[in-house]
């Protein structure tokens, strides 16, 4: 394959490899007929695929978020989840996936930490090798980002990320690195942030270790809008995303041409980007690198299924699970129970077809209970999108809106039916280039009488009537300089008007387009909704409360909102908006058999932890999650998730909270000790350290055995065997963690870290053996290249990071 590819590269003008190198538009790469080229398409996103066109009309499985596959500690269920991916990309006619994001949990008010997984590059790296395997198996590119030391939201475009070659060595390449060597990934992304005072399209790690010492042949893409200058030509970046337009085009022609930039450095990219069209099928007459297969999984049934794997019970007083047969009153409170976030904000967001929530889900597990439901204090301080039930299109009499986009002259060039009033065009067929103005009409029948606050979120000019009297006018300015967040979350304007209770009302809104940001000339949000009134919280609190007093079982659903985790911004507090700890703390006073259902994407604050009944974390659990907590509570699934994050009891606890760049720069001072490793140093006690998970049954550790002594210079790995026994009543699954450490030492070493994992899944009563395969390179450091300080070190299996069950000695060197 390489010899034909270099006889087409060597067949093609300078001007047509260059246009190469930089997208059709905003999802796929150009076509070339002559040589049997055609596009290449890409989709977000690490959760689900999106495809082409962000459209309710054209829904996508909503799996789990990532940290709910991390917390699973599970290979295999990080393979099918990449499984799942390759399915839903065929059938959305999309060739990569932009996925996994393997960015490191610095800290946990990183804003996106829903979407990556773990605070510990051995976490990370083992399953998104997994995840980029089970994607690409099936033929399609995975796709993993974002390279590198993109742990953060704050000023991600200019920020420039200080760390030492150690750190990055030894933490945030590790994981890009096995995806690399291990599973072979197709393409990587590089970040929007700099490393080291070179921005990440232009930085020499593009080349060292990547390419040359890991072997990385395929593509690096540019995060969208991500690759900013001609001087990124000269580095290993090899395609810039979207298109038609960017940096390179004309300007890398002339400077090929003036002898400034060697055409040697072009052929390489274009030799690269026609070995990926090679593996994907796209390109004629080269073989497939895999063929297309179609997965044999189920995505509902996974979506299920990785939701409670990946589940974690944080506190159990005896209450779980629970038979149905003997609770006759459920009580459910709080707005997450009826509206629950099934993933987090921002460009990995997917349109599902449908979501159980926890409040469909309880009501199935308990088929012969009386489930009643309580709201409790508001959670979502933004827009209720308008239910598609109580949208007419004026034009089809069917649910939704219609959608004109018009020209500079007012003349209509596109026209949609939509089912939703959450609308974002992220390419697909909409002429936004073209256009000058976006109407969206729909007839509103209000769930209420009186005044009603219309929310509208977009960036504009805007117009809004009703019953075509003008309620306002307003002009839309985005916040701060991150488009893409701006986009996906601009802000939100109020227009105030009377209704009458199921009196339906004609809405038009106009929106005259910015043409200010040519990065996002070709996307749009126009997001429409409700904002909520003024609500007495107390009032709320005390009825739940009135009501749980009279129930055999109260869950009560607490979590997150769209403002806290999201991608843009970071997180400026670990605790739970609005009043839900206050609602939490007077369930658990008025019922014991209260269970806490926790729906959040990173660590939060559970002050009242200690005092309810158990506590279940279910992360943004996916469409399915809510038939995945019936299962939960009802113990009809195990919850199979440990923490791969440490938990805090408070902020002050945390030893890296806020992100604020100070002159533009963020400086990683911590070096190696990140997330628990950095609590360990610090000598701080979390509420929940890594590693932390409980389950339905009872388990210990018998032996271990590790060899006696390990030589870098004749080994890769070396395995460790532990046994370990179900001592409970019932089937479960464990995970065993093994941990390194090394007391007297002269290398600055973490107090511990981890080593490896095993999952184990036996019946009651039964005993097995896990087989760990561990690098020996766990026992390096890095000193301008991997070292090895000779000498005893200990390793520990136990149950979480905290756990020091069976420990022994191995002699390096």
């Amino acid at each position: 394959m390489s010899a034909n590819l270099h006889r087409l590269c060597a067949g093609l003008t300078l001007a047509e490899k260059v246009s190469l190198l930089t997208g059709r538009d905003f999802w796929s790469t150009r076509e070339l007929a002559r040589i049997g080229l055609r596009p290449i398409v890409f989709s977000d996103g690490p959760s689900g695929i999106r495809g082409q066109a962000w459209d309710e009309r054209d829904p996508s499985v909503n799996l789990p978020s990532a940290t709910a596959l991390a917390a699973s500690w599970d290979r295999g269920v990080a393979g099918a989840y990449g499984a799942v991916l390759a399915g839903e990309a065929q059938r959305k006619g999309v060739d990569v996936v932009l996925g996994p994001t393997i960015n490191m949990h610095r800290t946990p008010g990183g804003g996106r930490h829903f979407e990556a997984f773990s605070e510990d590059p051995v976490l990370t790296a083992e399953l998104a090798a997994a995840y980029t395997e089970g994607i690409q198996r099936h033929g399609v590119g995975a796709t993993p980002k974002h390279y590198l030391c993109n742990d953060f939201e704050t000023e991600r475009y200019t920020v420039d990320v200080r760390v030492s070659e150690r750190a990055l060595r030894e933490v945030y390449l590790l994981a890009f690195e096995k995806a690399v060597t291990e599973a072979r990934a197709w393409l990587v992304m590089s970040a929007y942030n700099a490393v080291n005072g070179a921005t990440s399209s232009e930085n020499p790690l593009l080349e060292t270790p990547l390419n040359d010492e890991w072997g990385f042949d395929g593509v690096v893409v540019g995060d969208w809008t991500g690759v900013r200058s001609l001087n990124s030509a000269r580095y290993a970046q090899d395609l810039v995303m979207p298109g038609p337009d960017g940096p390179w085009g004309e300007a890398l022609v002339k400077a090929v041409e003036a002898g400034e930039i060697d055409e040697a450095v072009v052929d390489r990219k274009v030799l690269r980007l026609l070995r990926l069209a090679a593996r994907l099928g796209k390109l004629d007459g080269s073989p497939l690198a895999v063929p297309r297969t179609t997965p044999d999984v189920d995505p509902v049934r996974f979506a299920r299924e990785a939701a409670a794997e990946g589940a974690v019970l944080l506190e159990n007083r005896g209450v779980l699970p629970i038979d149905p047969s003997w609770v006759r009153r459920v009580l459910v409170v709080g707005h997450s129970a009826a509206h629950p976030r099934t993933q987090g904000g921002g460009s990995a967001t997917v349109v599902p077809a449908h979501v159980v929530t926890p409040l469909d889900g309880i009501r199935a597990a308990f088929p012969a209970a009386q489930v009643t439901y309580r709201p409790g204090p508001l959670v979502e301080n933004g827009l209720a999108y308008l239910a598609p039930g109580r949208m007419t299109n004026p034009v089809t009499g069917e649910p939704g809106a219609h959608v004109r986009f018009l020209d500079s002259e007012g003349e209509v060039i596109h026209t949609e039916e939509r089912r939703s009033s959450d609308l974002v065009w992220f390419g697909g067929d909409a002429p936004i280039e073209q256009a000058a103005t976006v109407e969206v009409h729909t007839r509103y029948l209000p769930e209420t009488g009186g005044e009603i606050r219309l929310g509208v979120s977009t960036l504009g000019l805007l117009r809004v009537t009703a019953d075509d009297h003008l309620v306002g006018e307003r002009h839309i300015e985005p916040v701060g300089t991150d488009l893409g967040a701006a986009l996906l979350a601009a802000p939100v304007e109020a227009f105030p008007f009377a209704v009458h209770q199921d009196r339906p009302v004609e809405l038009k809104l106009t929106l005259a387009l910015r043409r200010a940001d040519a990065g996002l000339r070709n996307a749009l949000g126009f997001r429409i909704g409700l904002l909520p009134p003024e609500i007495d919280d107390e009032r709320l609190i005390a009825d739940a409360v009135a009501a749980a007093r009279d129930a055999d079982l109260v869950v009560v659903v607490v979590g997150s909102n769209k403002e806290l985790e999201a991608e843009g911004e970071d997180r400026h507090t670990l605790a739970l908006p609005g009043r839900q700890d206050d609602l939490v703390a007077a369930l658990a006073q008025a019922n014991p058999a209260s269970v806490a259902v926790v729906n959040c994407g990173a660590p939060m604050l559970l002050p009242w932890a200690s005092d309810v009944g158990a506590v279940l974390q279910v992360w943004f659990g996916g469409q399915e999650i809510g038939a995945a907590v019936g299962d939960l509570l009802t113990g009809a699934a195990e919850p199979g998730g440990r923490l791969p994050t440490t938990w805090p009891a408070d902020e002050a606890q945390v030893p890296i909270l806020r992100i604020e760049p100070v002159a533009g720069q963020v400086h990683y001072d911590e070096g190696i000790h990140v997330g628990y490793r950095n609590w360990l140093r610090l000598g701080r006690t979390p509420a929940y350290p890594f590693g932390h998970g409980l389950g339905y049954t009872t388990w210990a550790l018998e032996d271990l055995r590790v060899p006696a002594t390990v030589d870098p210079a004749g080994e890769d790995t070396f395995t460790v065997r532990v046994r370990v026994r179900n001592t409970g009543d019932r089937a479960g699954k464990q995970v065993i963690q093994l941990y390194g450490a090394r007391a007297e030492t002269a290398i600055d070493r973490p107090v511990t870290w981890l080593a490896g994992f095993a999952t184990v899944r036996l019946a009651a009563g039964a005993t097995g053996e896990a087989e760990l395969d561990i690098p020996v390179r766990t026992f390096a450091h890095w000193a301008g290249g991997w070292a090895y300080e000779p000498g005893d070190f200990t390793l520990t299996a136990g149950f979480s990071a905290a756990d020091r069950a069976l420990t022994a000695t191995v002699r390096v060197g």
